[in-house]
């Protein structure tokens, strides 16, 4: 009779959890002052030099532009030199970019700065960080993620208040918006590559396993070897396979969709409270606020995620941050901004980690980032739009009403096509005949 593995004495202390960390604060560095403030930014170049909402959106989509060309270049370069490497090279690059910010005097001037910070986050930020904790780990990813990710929420916290107060024009005394970000591009040049040694690309080149599972002794001779396993193995695509399945398109499609109110916030949701009345300080707290509510929901979404269907997580989390638009939309009192904030906040923050999270669930290890990287073709389109059309409709009609209303029904949509997924066995049926084995055995 055949006897299964007994594991070995519990192996050290798992890695995983620093590469999780080390992620949690390349988030941080990376994202935080360029995406969350963003909105800052906006109010203080829209002073500064007069352009225009629309002007002022083509800087943000021309970083989706870029990110629709470097996704996949960069989903390859990870799969290929590991996310290690590929963050030192992007803080890098970042860093580069804030320096051009800060010598800014002309429209060109900030779309290349703009560019340039985007491949740099793009090439060493989220993506390399996501692939690595996607290999150090699979009954915990989501988790794991989410954890990272509160870097990025919880760096808003603490950081956007604080650039606001750096970079406003009205109080004197303030450092100012050149040296502020030419502060910010010095610091990720200077940490780029420290930060990085942190990063290990996966556990089994350092002798773990994913999750930290302990390694298993060899069999005797006159032994089987049988694994305990938990159900069905994990899936294994390579890109070339993810993309013939229903799946990569529902989920590729509903990430876009429903991020489109993140981004769309990013860029106008400053301009469009202070048109309100309200001081780039406040706008500064009602950042803080869905970014706070957003890492309380992060850490809930990841322990939802791990514990019931994930599209399902997913598909509430998404309609809360429609709702969401729909009371900034409807309320132009400082209190229900506020309002707004803790709705975003548990939407976006809820289904962060999940929109990333469910790639690995559905295709694995093998190609997560390619697969990602590709997948963020489309949605990197939409997210170019979106911005963008707000800032025309404004220009076009003085307000964001409408433009705010269609970034909630297609953020509602989005959520829809997650509930269209099955489970992983049998949406990859559809696609790969030897699913169908595997379904029949998990029956």
């Amino acid at each position: 009779m055949a006897q299964p593995l007994k594991p070995t004495t519990p192996q050290r202390f798992f890695y995983g959890w620093v590469v999780v960390g080390a992620g949690a604060l390349v988030m941080v560095l990376g994202t935080v002052p360029l995406f969350q403030g963003m909105t800052a930014w906006f109010v203080v170049l829209e002073k500064q030099f007069g352009w225009s909402r629309t002007q002022l959106s083509i800087a943000f989509s021309l970083t989706r532009v870029e990110g629709s060309i470097m996704g996949p270049v960069a989903g390859y370069l990870v799969d290929r030199f590991g996310s290690r490497t590929m963050v030192a090279l992007g803080m890098i690059i970042a860093g580069g970019g804030f320096l051009i910010l800060s010598v800014t005097n002309s429209l060109w001037h900030l779309y290349l700065a703009f560019v340039v910070m985007s491949a740099g986050t793009g090439l060493g930020g989220w993506l390399p960080v996501m692939s690595a904790i996607n290999n150090w780990f699979s009954r915990k990813r989501a988790t794991a993620m989410a954890i990272a990710m509160e870097g990025f929420l919880i760096g808003g916290v603490i950081l956007v208040p604080l650039l606001a107060w750096a970079i406003d024009p009205d109080i004197p005394g303030r450092p100012g918006w050149r040296w502020t970000a030419a502060a910010i591009g010095v610091f990720l040049i200077v940490i780029a590559l420290p930060l990085s040694r942190l990063v290990r690309n996966n556990p089994e080149d350092y002798g773990q396993r994913p999750d930290g599972q302990p390694k298993q002794v060899e069999p005797r001779p006159d032994e089987t070897l049988v694994e305990e396993t938990e159900g069905p193995d994990e899936p294994s695509y390579t890109w070339q396979e993810a993309v013939r399945t229903r799946a990569f398109w529902f989920i590729t499609m509903g990430h876009a969709c429903s991020s489109t109110v993140i981004v769309t916030m990013m860029v106008h949701l400053g301009p469009m409270l202070n048109d309100r009345g309200f001081s780039l300080q406040t706008v500064g707290w009602v950042v803080a606020t869905y970014t706070a509510v957003g890492a309380v929901f992060t850490m809930i979404g990841g322990y939802v995620g791990d514990r019931m269907p994930i599209r399902w997580a997913i598909f509430a989390f998404s309609a809360i941050q429609s709702v969401a638009v729909a009371v900034l939309v409807v309320g132009d009192t400082e209190g229900m901004a506020y309002i707004f904030g803790v709705l975003l906040g548990i939407g976006f923050g809820g289904r962060n980690p999940l929109t990333t999270a469910i790639r690995g669930v559905y295709f694995g290890r093998k190609a997560f980032a390619s697969i990602t990287g590709i997948s963020m073709i489309p949605m990197n389109v939409l997210l170019l739009v979106s911005p963008l059309f707000a800032g025309m409709m404004f220009d076009v009609t003085g307000t964001y009403t409408v433009s705010f209303a269609v970034v909630a029904v297609v953020s509602l949509v989005g959520s829809a096509l997650f509930l269209m997924l099955g489970d992983p066995i049998s949406a990859i049926a559809d696609t790969d005949p030897t699913a169908e084995t595997a379904t029949n055995l998990s029956a």
